[in-house]
């Protein structure tokens, strides 16, 4: 008899998380990124008797090794200090005191080696006021970035070579990335679970926990940052007005008057900047907008896509499985809330 060797698909390599305790913050901002990477592959099999398929490995520094003290009373006790990293894949940096000057003085030593960790090819992932370390590191010089809303005009005013977008709640540019508030470390932390695991994990670990997926526009719905990494300044005014106002309904002759072109320029010059045409980018703003509402909220297909700024339903059917590769309902069957109502798939 002659023995068969079973083949199996080798479990995923674990992703290395550092994060990185500050003294004097808010600790939230580091507990949140710990415990949500921490439950994905975990919690959502937990629940569903699956198991366990941990996907990131999770682990704490502070300073000197010791453990931290906050501005709520609450210590949180590190794995080892910062310079005993060895390996790591990505960062997170979570809020600093809010006084700029003691940051940058009670955290200096860690502005060169968030560089050295960058060039090694480590992503890195700042939250509201520990954007500033990204800052002063020089990593987001002509970069979009975001921080608290109320920081943000000493933020302009300290490094005006950063392109602060404060309307956002998450910004990524060049393995760097932003998180706006305190709470936005959860938006952030579900943003790079998606980015490093897809985003059905994502949706998962969201729903284990009972969090939204993750917002990326403070005045959106949610919808994928646009493409930013360009220097055509009439462009992105274009794209931070469609994203404001990807709801109503705008010509191209008329998108291109607010931003003083002629319609012909507009179109060469937005296609050229952002690799899409500017009817295809208005029409990814509010497909992802309508994913966020289906992952989200138990509304009908009509109101979600009257909600995102089409009136005709048939079309957005079309339209969204286009762009999703399945139809509204489907899509929400697999990532959307339990629903209690069976008219909601109407």
């Amino acid at each position: 008899m002659t023995a068969h060797a079973t083949s199996h698909t080798p479990a995923p390599r674990l992703i290395e998380v550092t994060v990185v305790l500050l003294a004097r913050a808010l600790p939230s901002s580091a507990v949140a990124p710990i415990e949500i990477f921490g439950c994905v592959g975990r919690l959502w099999n937990l629940i569903h008797g699956q198991p366990s398929a941990p996907r990131f490995r999770v682990r704490t520094v502070s300073l000197d090794g010791r453990p931290t003290q906050h501005a709520v009373p609450l210590g949180l006790r590190p794995d080892g200090g910062f310079r005993s990293v060895r390996h790591t894949d990505l960062i997170v940096i979570p809020t600093a005191e809010f006084d700029m000057n003691a940051a940058q003085q009670a955290n200096a030593a860690l502005i060169p080696w968030l560089r050295r960790w960058h060039a090694r090819g480590a992503s890195i992932a700042g939250i509201c006021t520990g954007v500033q370390l990204l800052a002063e590191a020089g990593l987001l010089d002509g970069r979009p970035a975001t921080t608290h809303w109320a920081m943000v005009e000493n933020f302009r005013r300290r490094y005006p070579r950063v392109d602060w977008q404060p309307e956002r709640f998450v910004t990524e540019a060049g393995r760097v990335f932003c998180g706006g508030g305190v709470y936005s470390a959860i938006d952030l932390s579900l943003y790079l679970v998606e980015k490093y695991c897809g985003h059905e994990l994502a949706v998962e670990t969201a729903k284990a926990l009972l969090l939204e997926t993750p917002r990326i526009w403070q005045s959106g719905y949610g919808t994928a940052p646009p493409r930013s990494a360009h220097d055509d300044d009439g462009i992105q005014k274009a794209q931070a007005w469609l994203v404001r106002n990807f709801k109503q309904e705008v010509s191209l002759p008329q998108l291109a008057s607010r931003v003083g072109m002629s319609t012909r320029n507009f179109a060469r010059r937005f296609t050229s900047a952002t690799g899409e045409t500017p009817l295809a980018y208005l029409h990814r703003l509010r497909i992802d907008a309508a994913r966020h509402l289906l992952e989200t909220r138990p509304r009908s297909i009509a109101d979600v896509s009257r909600a995102v700024g089409y009136e005709d339903v048939t079309f957005f059917r079309t339209l969204f499985k286009r762009h999703t590769g399945a139809p509204p309902r489907v899509y929400r069957s697999r990532f959307g809330p339990a629903r209690s109502a069976a008219s909601a798939s109407r």
